[in-house]
Order: C-alpha cells, then structure tokens, then sequence
C-alpha cells in the first residue's frame, strides 16, 4: 500500500509498505479515507525526536472497516470509525480508571501506545491505505454512514479532544475567563471548546497573523505576543488580576517573545503570570524528556527553568499529559452530530496523500495559510 514514510530530518516520501494484515483476533482492518497531519508529526519530521527513517506516520484516523478478527463483536464491514491517537487495551488498571492514554498493556515498559509515533509501540500509522487497529472493539468508535462531516469527524482522534482535555486539566468551567497560549490547531480547539463549555471570556496567545485571524472569527479576544508581552496584555483586559484559568497549547517548541529563537519554558512561565491566584493551569503541550534539538543542554534533557517559587506563592494547581481520547470522544462525536460543534473550522487544506509531502514543508514552514491539514488516501 502506499503510505508517508519518513526518511530523515524534514523529508517524508509515499511509498509502497506491506499492507497490514489482522494479527489477532480483536484486529481490524481499516480502509483510511481521511487521515491528519498533527503538530506532533512535525516534532518527528524536523528531527525533534529519536525516529528513525522508516517510520509511517499518522496517528489521526478515520475510515470503513474491511476486515475484521474472529474476536471482534460490536465491529462489522463496512462500519465508518474513527480511532483515538491513543491504542489503548480498554481493561488495565489505567485504562479501567479511565486514563487511556497510559494503558499499561499495548507498548510493555512504557505507559501509552499511539499509531506511528516514536517509543509509542509497534503499531504502524494511518496516513496510509489502510491501518491496522488493535483491540478494535475497544478502539473504533463509529460514526454515522455515508460521508458527512467527514472532516469533523476525524478531528475526534486527535486535537478536538486533545483542546477539550485542555479545559479538563484546567477545570474550566461556566463563566471562566481562559488564556490559551498557542494559536495551532490544539490551541484552536482548546479555545473553541472553552467557549462549548462557557467561559465568559477566552484570550487566545500567538504571534502568526492568520491563526489570529482564526481565532477571532470564533469570539475570542486574539493576543499577539510580538506587540508585547501577553501576561500584561491580558492583565489589562482583566482589570489587572489575570484570567480564572490557563491553557499551554504550545508545548516544549515555544518562541522567545521578540526574538527568532526558542524559549521552552516560556508559555509556562507565562501562564504563571498571566493566571490569577488561586487559578488552574492545563498543559496539553508536548513536552518530552528528551530533545535533540533543545537550545541549552539542560533543555535536551528535557529540564527547564520553571518558576515553581512563583507557582507555589500564587497557589495555582496544574494538570498535565496527554489526551485521553476516549474519556472525550463519544460525547463530542454526538456533538458533532447534532450541530452543536464542528471542529473543522480549523481544517485549512484538504489533499490527495500524494501532495503529503508538499504539505508537511509547507504546515512546518507556516505558510500559505497552512493550519491543519487532512490527507484523503483514497482520492484519485
């Protein structure tokens, strides 16, 4: 089959892999019609990781199921699912409690397996034809027939429940104002599902004119951090005393504010200041323990310069970690169905597999209005 296989430091390639094929009997076999390029992908794709080449990626799917396993039961052919990013078993300890995105049986030794990301376990990514998918009963949730909302839809693996974990980690609730630092797709999604939950006020932190633009557009208040900085940019909006809540949806790439270079533990420095006493942080944000790419020595160890002593003084509480997508998934999906949300306003470019390539230099690079992308393998 043909898939996006990377091939070193910000080059990917289509080329033909082994199809996949079912390997147990709660395996499914998937036909991907939609599958998105992440934030995360690009971690990998500029080198930011220990990927080796040869790796497919794409943890965003969705598509019909074509096979199934003799174990499988709710599943059937022809069945439109969508996967969370996160391959989980469904009866450990974590996953019983409800932490999918640590399951303690898919990836031994390492709490949390995903499909085409490093150190994440054995199971090969969807921007592909076709993806296997382990503990299917488990994993796919189903969708509607047909093709509608397509683009919705398969945000639901990924980032719309990855911005709703966001608010979650934060204890957003009604009548909350919110700051979200990071404009990208995550941010956007965790901003959107600040306002789904009611928050009075939502400030949205970047420097990139079109994700401002994007984030305008659904009532936030855009906060552009090269005019100034955004801490006290948001004070004066809040009469001085800051937002009730925060959200990192930047992650251990952060810019310096001004300047053309990295700052990995400014967002969260920022959010320390920019959030009231008393308030609550949500770092949905990657950060890793390890970075080839740090710019100091102790940041490539994944150790940063945090202000805890501020932290402490002003009692805030912080959550941390991946999303666990099927804590979300099931409730936005019915969302999505009655109209009460569609996530796709932040889908810029929808594309043949084939102009991946192209695509990845191209959401890397900022460029062209380039905010989220979706690959449709089957597309001629």
């Amino acid at each position: 089959m043909r898939a996006v296989v990377y091939k070193g430091p910000f080059e990917v390639a289509i080329e033909q892999v082994e199809d996949p094929r079912i390997q147990h009997p709660n395996d499914v076999l998937v036909r991907v019609t939609s599958t998105a390029i992440c934030g995360s992908d690009l971690h990998m794709y500029e080198g930011r990781t220990a990927a080796e080449p040869g790796i497919v990626f794409g943890h965003e799917n969705l598509g019909v199921v074509e096979e199934t396993g003799e174990g499988v039961t709710t599943l059937s052919k022809g069945d439109r699912v969508v996967m969370p990013f996160n391959v989980a078993c469904g009866f450990c300890k974590n996953c019983s409690a409800g932490f999918t995105g640590f399951c303690l049986t898919v990836n031994p030794g390492f709490a949390g397996g995903a499909y085409g990301y490093v150190a994440m376990g054995p199971y090969t990514g969807g921007q592909a034809e076709y993806v296997r998918v382990p503990y299917a009963d488990f994993n796919c949730l189903k969708l509607p027939e047909g093709t509608e909302k397509e683009t919705d839809f398969v945000l639901l693996a990924d980032i719309f429940p990855t911005g709703y974990h966001g608010n979650e980690l934060a204890d957003v609730r009604p009548g909350d104002s919110v700051a979200v630092y990071g404009a990208g797709p995550v941010g956007l999604m965790a901003a959107y599902s600040a306002m789904l939950r009611g928050a009075s006020k939502v400030f949205v932190v970047d420097r990139v004119a079109e994700r401002l633009q994007k984030a305008q557009e659904i009532g936030t208040i855009p906060i552009d951090f090269s005019q100034g900085n955004p801490a006290e940019q948001i004070k004066e909006q809040t009469d001085g005393q800051g937002t009730d809540k925060g959200i990192d949806a930047v992650g251990y790439q952060a810019q310096a504010q001004g300047e053309d270079r990295e700052e990995p533990a400014i967002v969260l420095n920022s959010l320390v200041e920019t959030v009231r006493p008393t308030g609550a942080l949500g770092i949905p944000g990657l950060y890793v323990p390890s970075d080839p790419g740090g710019p100091d020595e102790q940041a490539k160890k994944g150790m940063l310069m945090v202000s805890v002593g501020r932290l402490f003084e002003k009692g805030l509480r912080m959550g941390t970690g991946q999303c666990n997508v099927k804590r979300y998934n099931r409730h936005l999906r019915d969302m999505i169905i009655e109209d009460r949300a569609k996530p796709s306003f932040v889908v810029s470019h929808e594309l043949p597999l084939e102009q991946a390539s192209s695509a990845y230099e191209k959401f890397d690079k900022r460029v062209e209005g380039y905010t989220k992308v979706v690959l449709h393998p089957q597309a001629a």
